[in-house]
């Protein structure tokens, strides 16, 4: 688990500056979305549980022709735990993911009819789903304001004071406390893509970055 240096955190950013910022993430991006490719609630909860140290260009390589075939509960447990480690076998820790999903596939299965649940609680009760896997599949199928919480998100929410935190937990809660409510629903996919292509953690690309003159990070690159 991602966890800052600060041992006293300085203050989040106050409203104003908040409202800047994120106004100037959805005028450049009305409408952010995950880069994982899926097609339903169950390939995006399949996808997210395979992205665990791996990348999303490398587990949508892997998913491509697997959501083809596959697309439900039901179509993964008759797939076959062989034939989805092959199938995933480019993806670090395959083979773990593989016992992953046809676990949480029987789960959905026997326990919830075949749908994904709309719950973060029982998400998490699923093999190989924890907080950031259900929040994302919350926000991107089920519209609700979750906060998926990642190393990008870390990065940037204690680099710039959107959302400072010790740990994945606390910058959660301070995207909730402080980020204003009209940009909730979009906001870590908003800061999930500036820490991946702008805000980067050896060499943030400081003079393209849109927010540079509002953020307090005093490392800046030229």
């Amino acid at each position: 688990m991602a966890r800052s240096t600060f041992s006293r955190l300085p203050p989040a950013l106050p409203y104003a500056t908040q409202v800047a910022i994120f106004s100037r993430f959805r005028e450049a991006n009305p409408h952010p979305v995950t880069e994982l490719e899926y097609t339903n609630a169950f390939t995006l909860l399949v996808a997210v549980a395979l992205s665990a140290q791996a990348t999303d260009v490398g587990v949508n390589k892997a998913t491509k022709s697997l959501f083809q075939r596959v697309s439900t509960p039901q179509e993964m447990l008759e797939l076959g735990v062989e034939a989805l480690t092959e199938q995933i076998k480019t993806i670090g820790l395959y083979r773990q993911k593989a016992k992953n999903v046809i676990a949480l596939s029987r789960r959905l299965v026997e326990e919830y009819g075949g749908e994904v649940p709309q719950s973060r609680a029982a998400l998490m009760t699923l093999p190989g789903v924890g907080r950031k896997t259900a929040n994302v599949v919350l926000n991107s199928v089920f519209d609700f304001p979750a906060q998926a919480v990642d190393t990008h998100i870390f990065r940037v929410g204690n680099r710039t004071r959107i959302a400072p935190g010790r740990d994945v937990e606390e910058v959660e809660r301070a995207i909730e406390d402080n980020v204003p409510v009209p940009f909730q629903q979009n906001a870590h996919h908003w800061l999930i893509l500036h820490g991946r292509y702008i805000c980067q953690a050896r060499r943030p690309r400081c003079r393209i970055c849109p927010i540079e003159d509002l953020c307090p990070y005093e490392e800046k690159t030229e």
